[in-house]
């Protein structure tokens, strides 16, 4: 499937919202992610993409089926599962018909299920679950659902992804993994041990902890744990604020291997380590940014600093994410009917302005896509972080990543 292509400027927006509004009710979107606390610039920036991808992909263009335009809702679920199903039942109050959330898997965990059980319990008022950065892979295994869709890949994936590149390293003996004490972090650390010992049996294992999430003020006595253990790389899950202290604290107690992480990029973390993360932090991602995957995105991205000069586009997945929910609506002719949209959904090819193509597998949901392995570096970098001349550039990147792994999923349809 094609993008959806940019029609009007974005700065008549206002004239098109109010010229349709007579017409047709908003697709309303409902963000639940932390908008405040430790974790707020990162919920913060996801929902300014969210807002920016419906407006620039879906309204400019003059909406959706008759000119309905959609609205994303932003609720502060303050990182926390149980408010967070108080915030999913206010926006189904609100007729919010999908739910977009990903910061914490520990609140996907909680949002799947309660999602399952409203949906056989409201037929009238069912929502979809589109999972944008939840990575936890029983949410695409023993606990996925029909109404659940993942549209990162899973921790497996990327772990897979890390292992294929930090196998050709012949200097790599020796490895210490840390991560949060969450299902998250405790995937990433069987899936580094799992693949790690399979493609490189000979790397030793030094070091496997969890530490607390979203508490721990002084990373020191991990970060010289590390450094003792004479590892030769880190291999870290961390987002956030976890993200930034961890590796903050590791390069300044003396640590001079890489570091390959999940999340250490964009939301002032990119900003925060500047020099001292140059050539040293590794990050799996998918899109292309530097270089960047097309034209299309180019303009994008910059209409996006435009608007946000201090913003960044670093989870281009959200863009992804809108895109697909567009086609599938335009293909079901419904923004109501979650069951026809979630079945076109299911088994989706799309083109990717970021870079190849995505499939949403039918049997699990779980959107297969290319991952890339960059480094944390101010060389050949076209579109920055935090306005700080560092970015992140591509150095290997797996087609179509784990396209045949297996799954567990037993799906249930409608």
């Amino acid at each position: 499937m094609k993008n959806i292509t940019k029609l009007g400027a974005v700065s008549a927006l206002s004239l098109i919202i109010g010229a349709s509004a007579a017409f047709a009710e908003n697709i309303k979107v409902a963000f639940i992610d932390p908008l405040s606390g430790p974790f707020a610039s990162t919920g913060t920036n996801g929902l300014h993409q969210f807002e920016f991808a419906a407006d620039y992909m879906v309204n400019a263009n003059g909406g959706l089926l008759d000119g309905q335009q959609m609205e994303v809702i932003g609720f502060d679920n303050k990182i926390s599962p149980k408010e967070s199903l108080i915030q999913l039942q206010v926006a189904i109050d609100q007729g919010v018909r999908f739910i977009v959330q990903g910061n914490s898997s520990g609140v996907a965990n909680a949002l799947t299920e309660a999602i399952d059980k409203h949906n056989k319990r409201n037929p009238d008022s069912r929502v979809l679950f589109l999972n944008y950065a939840a990575v936890d892979p029983a949410l695409t295994n023993d606990k996925c659902n029909f109404w659940h869709f993942r549209f990162d890949a899973n921790a497996d994936i990327k772990m897979d992804a890390l292992t294929d590149v930090m196998a050709k390293d012949e200097n790599l003996k020796k490895v210490y993994i840390i991560g949060q004490d969450y299902s998250f972090g405790k995937a990433v650390a069987a899936a580094a041990v799992d693949m790690l010992g399979t493609k490189r049996p000979d790397v030793e294992i030094v070091g496997n902890e969890l530490h607390p999430i979203g508490k721990v003020k002084d990373f020191t006595p991990y970060s010289r744990k590390i450094v003792a253990s004479g590892a030769d790389a880190v291999i870290t899950g961390n987002w956030g604020a976890d993200m930034l202290g961890l590796g903050k604290s590791i390069i300044e107690n003396g640590f001079e291997g890489p570091i390959y992480t999940y999340y250490a990029a964009g939301s002032g973390i990119t900003a925060a380590f500047g020099e001292s993360g140059k050539g040293r932090i590794r990050l799996v991602s998918q899109g292309d940014i530097n270089p960047i995957g097309s034209d299309e995105a180019r303009e994008l991205y910059n209409a996006f600093k435009a608007k946000y000069p201090d913003g960044n586009i670093d989870q281009s997945r959200i863009f992804n994410t809108i895109g697909m929910l567009s086609e599938a609506i335009t293909q079901a002719g419904t923004a109501d009917d979650v069951v026809a949209i979630a079945s076109k959904l299911e088994g989706m090819e799309y083109d990717s302005m970021w870079g190849g193509k995505l499939f949403m597998r039918p049997q699990d949901h779980q959107l297969i896509q290319n991952m890339n392995v960059g480094v944390h570096t101010d060389e050949n970098v076209e579109f920055d972080y935090d306005n700080s001349g560092f970015g992140v550039v591509t150095e290997s990147t797996i087609e179509m990543a784990s396209m045949d792994s297996p799954t567990t999923c037993e799906m249930k349809r409608p």
